[in-house]
């Protein structure tokens, strides 16, 4: 057991536990990859179970990548023979083989998140939906949402009878599937969904994946999507030798359909699961330990567990409000820049988290400023850069002709002179006959509708056909040398945009370096699979190891990094929380942003820096907000300076915006409590507004009420509370109440219809 003598007693008992279903609940930094790296290599040195039985799977391919060097170098024999994939690699590669018995072709395309839009767009034109009323974007993530569940064309139709809304939804959803089946193309949801519909309706091959993956490993399970717990529930029912790792205060993605309940309910399903509890943390000190511990306990949904280390306590928490989010900022950076020049720290070795993508803009100004190299995850993907885009699309079309989405981006790249009434006439003629728009393009010269345009289309479809010959005895990066030549690209972006040809086209040369990595690396390399291996690359495989630069990045995409220097900027309710959690009737939603919090405390290895703003610039109009809740629940022995502590009566204007904001002739409203909006200030106007709550006695409204701030009063659904709060808008008085049992709420009084009690 030499092997394993560096793991712990919870560590080891969780790699020998290799028989039925175990539900591993590995907290932030305790080791799950060792964990599941050393437990494959206990199954094949110490067990002998053939590699060929098992099956990782996991989210990211940088996961993925690493799990799969660390069983290299642990397994001598053998290893090649485990399938260590993301969900999504291990379906393509099962389609591959039998997508055909669904009535695709084994070739077929898979589309991101821009060829979605181009669907859409032709499927709303072709049923005359209106886009100002129905959302492309709302069509295409309830689409998302019904595939994450599982739920069918037919159901959903079936679901939506009486609801003219659902229904055209449901038209929209079939119509969009349909285009997809025609092009020979899966969306993202589509490969976990597909190989579902495949095992129901094909039993033989479920049960030769059952008998090949008798051993299953999921990793990041809190993660899952119903699609998902479907997919693994189906390929371990029969041997049930599962094992799931994951974190439920850590599951974060719940707007990208993750089910907290596929973690939380796993011995329901699986009444024998052996659970075992990895709470020895490798990563922080012991107070960001406890800080995390102390924000986390506060949800209610989730199973029970605190994180301890041997690091020892470490420094304390560092908690800084400012007066607006410029100050913010110019600290940041420069507390930054005095850790690099005190030699602290790198640049590499601090991040910056937010919550949403706007606060990049300030800090990135910030780092300009103070002369800090610096990289924003998840801004412009390198694969969604037009250049890129335009020779990935051209690659496509050689691969796939039946992908329309492909060939009407490229059909005037360079330009052909080939117009809308052009491209109308194909897509009209190809709907009719079934055909896609390249397969109209090559029969054009003999469809008399067609023969007028046919002379300006010939040179693209001789373009392809004679590419695709070349495809099958060029690598990828020697056919996009070929395509480039031919097209001459390079004096297309000249004329596209001069000052941008000589970075864009650094662009595609870097394409290029990717495809020739691809080459040398593939087991079996080809153009389908190049163009699947780019298809699943996620923002944060590109981060690059070693790169010494400050990383700002949203929290959601910290998620499975660590720093030793972490700002945690922003920590302001109505931004962190969000605003729409906190109004929420939904505890569930404020829970997800408490998860949040936790993953964003739980990256910091060695210090931790906490930092508010009093007001910051939102949508155009300064915002004012408390310091956020998750801030206050933690200890105040964990921080370095003392969290202002919010009085139970306050002066609105100067404690809860931090400072007076208009003439003390202003009347100046009291709130008995802080309120869970943010103030959002408007002016005077908006400001003396307020004044009518002053003494819980409102203004004038076309709704009347009968209690006051202070009052006790009883609603039909959330019981008995305090009114903390009332704003008379134009029709309606917008009430604050502090209900006993659900806590805070925000309404409007006519829906509330409280009564006094």
């Amino acid at each position: 057991m030499g092997l394993y003598d560096a793991l712990n007693k919870e560590q080891k008992k969780a790699v020998c536990q290799v028989e039925g279903p175990l539900l591993i609940l590995a907290g932030a930094g305790s080791g799950k990859t060792r964990v599941l790296t050393h437990r494959i290599a206990y199954m094949i040195d110490e067990m002998g179970i053939s590699p060929w039985n098992i099956l990782a799977i996991t989210f990211t391919n940088k996961a993925a990548g690493e799990m799969r060097e660390r069983v290299d170098r642990m397994v001598e024999f053998g290893a090649d023979q485990v399938w260590v994939l993301t969900f999504h690699s291990a379906c393509l590669r099962i389609l591959r083989r039998h997508i055909d018995r669904l009535g695709f072709d084994n070739g077929f395309a898979i589309y991101d998140t821009d060829d979605q839009k181009a669907v859409i767009k032709t499927v709303c034109k072709h049923l005359n939906i209106d886009t100002k009323a129905y959302k492309e974007r709302t069509l295409l993530g309830a689409i998302s949402s019904a595939k994450d569940e599982l739920i069918s064309v037919e159901e959903y139709a079936m679901k939506a009878q009486g609801d003219y809304s659902k229904a055209v939804y449901a038209k929209v959803y079939r119509e969009y599937q349909d285009t997809l089946k025609k092009n020979n193309a899966l969306d993202f949801d589509d490969i976990i969904v597909k190989t579902v519909e495949l095992f129901k309706a094909c039993p033989e091959i479920l049960d030769s994946y059952q008998e090949r993956f008798r051993y299953i490993c999921v990793d990041e399970y809190q993660d899952t999507n119903t699609a998902q717990f479907e997919l693994v529930r189906m390929l371990a029912g029969k041997y049930r030798n599962l094992c799931v790792v994951g974190d439920d205060d850590q599951s974060i993605y719940k707007f990208r359909g993750a089910n907290i309940k596929n973690i939380l309910d796993f011995e329901q399903h699986f009444p024998d699961a052996v659970v075992i509890k990895l709470e020895q943390n490798y990563r922080s000190t012991q107070s960001i330990l406890d800080a995390a511990n102390a924000v986390i306990g506060n949800n209610v949904g989730r199973k029970d567990k605190s994180l301890w280390t041997s690091k020892g306590s470490g420094d304390r928490i560092h908690f800084r409000q400012f007066d607006n989010a410029y100050e913010e900022a110019e600290y940041i950076a420069r507390d930054i820049v005095k850790k690099t020049k005190n030699g602290n720290a790198s640049y590499g070795e601090c991040a910056v988290l937010f919550r949403t993508n706007a606060q990049a803009r300030l800090l990135e100004e910030r780092m300009i400023m103070e002369g800090i190299p610096y990289n924003v995850v998840g801004g412009t993907n390198f694969y969604s850069r037009m250049e890129v885009k335009d020779v990935l699309a051209y690659l496509k079309t050689i691969d796939n002709a039946r992908d329309d989405v492909a060939v009407k981006r490229i059909i005037n790249v360079p330009k052909r002179g080939i117009g809308n009434a052009t491209l109308d006439k194909l897509d009209a003629y190809a709907f009719a006959e079934g055909t896609s728009l390249y397969g109209a393009m090559e029969v054009a010269k003999s469809v008399d509708a067609l023969s007028k345009v046919a002379g300006k289309i010939r040179p693209f479809v001789e373009l392809i056909a004679e590419a695709r010959r070349h495809s099958t005895e060029m690598t990828v990066a020697e056919l996009i040398r070929y395509l480039l030549e031919q097209l001459n690209y390079a004096e297309y972006l000249e004329e596209y945009d001069s000052d941008s040809a000589e970075d864009r086209m650094e662009n595609v040369e870097e394409l290029i370096a990717k495809a020739i990595s691809y080459w040398e690396n593939a087991e079996s390399p080809s153009l389908t699979g190049f163009l699947e291996d780019v298809a699943l690359v996620a923002d944060i495989d590109t981060v690059e190891d070693g790169d010494n630069r400050v990383l700002l990045m949203t929290l959601h995409s910290a998620k499975g990094l660590e720093f030793p220097y972490v700002y945690l900027s922003g920590m302001e309710d109505g931004l962190f929380p969000s605003f729409m959690s906190i109004a929420s009737d939904d505890v569930t939603d404020l829970e997800e942003e408490r998860r949040l919090a936790y993953v964003g405390i739980t990256r910091a290895m060695e210090d931790l820096t906490m930092t508010c703003a009093k007001s910051r610039m939102t949508h155009g109009e300064i915002q004012y907000n408390a310091i956020s809740r998750f801030v206050r629940e933690i200890p105040s022995d964990l921080m370095d300076e003392v969290v202002p502590t919010p009085k139970k009566k306050i002066d609105f204007a100067d404690d809860y915006l931090g400072f007076d904001t208009r003439p003390r002739a202003t009347v100046r409203p009291k709130v008995t409590a802080q309120a869970d909006k943010p103030f959002i200030a408007k002016g005077i106007g908006s400001l003396n507004q307020l004044a009518g709550i002053s003494k819980g006695v409102p203004a004038q409204t076309d709704t009347e009420i009968h209690y006051a701030v202070g009052d006790r009063v009883k609603h039909i659904k959330f019981g008995e509370g305090t009114v903390l709060g009332l704003v008379r808008e134009p029709r309606d008085y917008k009430v604050t109440v502090d209900f006993d049992n659900a806590g805070q709420k925000i309404m409007y009084a006519s829906f509330a219809k409280l009564k006094k009690i």
